[in-house]
């Protein structure tokens, strides 16, 4: 088959769209269990056998003697009972279960889609590419969880939370991606070079963003600054006395971390304002007057969610504004992403060109 017919393009659709809300399902419930504590609950990984949560008091004692013995209950929650530990595995299974059913959902249409001979060549490679991208991502999942179980660290490697959140997004704008491939309405707009530079720079800053995000979660840096617009009444540089390389710090130091964070919001505001101006006022008739204008309201609204997370931080209702504000962030990713998709640069009329 050397082209997808209309029929099986709806189909695939289908069956991508099932996917793509599945993984920012997934991901949410990834960023749940961070903010919960409970990524360290489970000290085995087990991808078939550990389907099924334990069973019987046996069962669960076993597991919580295992949870026992790293440094996160020896260190933050020696006080727990088994019915504190049930709680906090929920949320670690339900993620890894999750995990479980995606792959199902993949991997059985995929094999049937197949069969039938429903995939172009170019899609069929590019699905491929999907599966190996999952099983690196839930080897990234198990190495960061790694990084916790010993008799230092209560909490996982922030790095390695980075890495699997990202490789997440990438997962999910992969699969974005192809789906907007498939839209039989996805007409390019073409554009001038400035406004497509324009658009890979806000792209870059974004996902430069995410990254901080995640290294805010992976730190608690909002535990340490849970003020706006100041850092604990400072507009500069914050210091935290951990001491190093400059490069070291942007990495390590909450403070700074927070503060990098910070930064990369205002030019994030300027970036899609200009990026909204540029497509309202040049021509009309663009397509794109109209989509510029939903990342803008989507950053508002980002915005608006992180001093949220300042001024909620510590509190019991913090998770719910940390998750929120995790989804909207996605949302806007993956509106650029489909902006960025449509639009190319060469000669067209001058009625449709930005």
């Amino acid at each position: 088959m050397t082209k997808t017919s209309e029929a099986s393009g709806r189909q695939i659709r289908l069956w991508l769209g099932a996917g793509i809300l599945m993984v920012l399902v997934q991901i949410l419930l990834g960023g749940i269990t961070r903010l919960t504590g409970s990524g360290l609950s489970i000290t085995e990984w087990k991808p078939l056998l550990g389907a099924l949560p334990p069973l019987n008091h046996a069962d669960w004692s076993h597991s919580f003697a295992q949870y026992q013995q790293i440094a996160q209950f020896k260190k933050l929650n020696s006080h727990f009972t088994l019915a504190d530990y049930k709680g906090l595995f929920f949320w670690e299974w339900l993620h890894r279960e999750w995990a479980r059913v995606m792959g199902l959902v993949f991997i059985i249409p995929f094999m049937v889609f197949l069969l039938q001979r429903k995939f172009d060549r170019h899609l069929k490679w590019q699905l491929t590419g999907l599966f190996v991208l999952g099983a690196v991502q839930g080897l990234a999942g198990w190495l960061m969880v790694q990084s916790g179980l010993n008799d230092t660290d209560v909490a996982v490697s922030h790095i390695r939370l980075a890495v699997h959140f990202c490789l997440a997004l990438f997962l999910l704008v992969y699969l974005f991606w192809m789906y907007l491939r498939l839209q039989a309405d996805n007409e390019p707009v073409y554009v001038s070079r400035p406004f497509r530079l324009l658009t890979v720079l806000t792209c870059l800053v974004l996902c430069l963003q995410l990254i901080f995000g995640a290294f805010m979660a992976g730190t608690h840096a909002v535990l340490y600054a849970p003020t706006w617009p100041d850092i604990n009444g400072t507009f500069f540089i914050p210091s935290s006395g951990i001491t190093g390389g400059f490069l070291l710090r942007i990495i390590y130091d909450p403070l700074l971390i927070q503060f990098i964070h910070r930064l990369l919001a205002y030019l994030l505001c300027v970036l899609f304002l200009s990026f909204f101006l540029y497509a309202r006022l040049l021509p009309a008739r663009s397509e794109l007057s109209g989509p510029a204008l939903y990342p803008l309201l989507l950053l508002i609204i980002q915005v608006s969610l992180g001093i949220a997370c300042l001024f909620h931080a510590g509190r019991p209702n913090y998770i719910w504004f940390a998750v929120l504000h995790q989804f909207n962030g996605i949302l806007l990713l993956l509106s650029v992403t489909a902006i960025y998709r449509r639009i190319r640069t060469g000669p067209h009329n001058v009625s449709n060109s930005l």
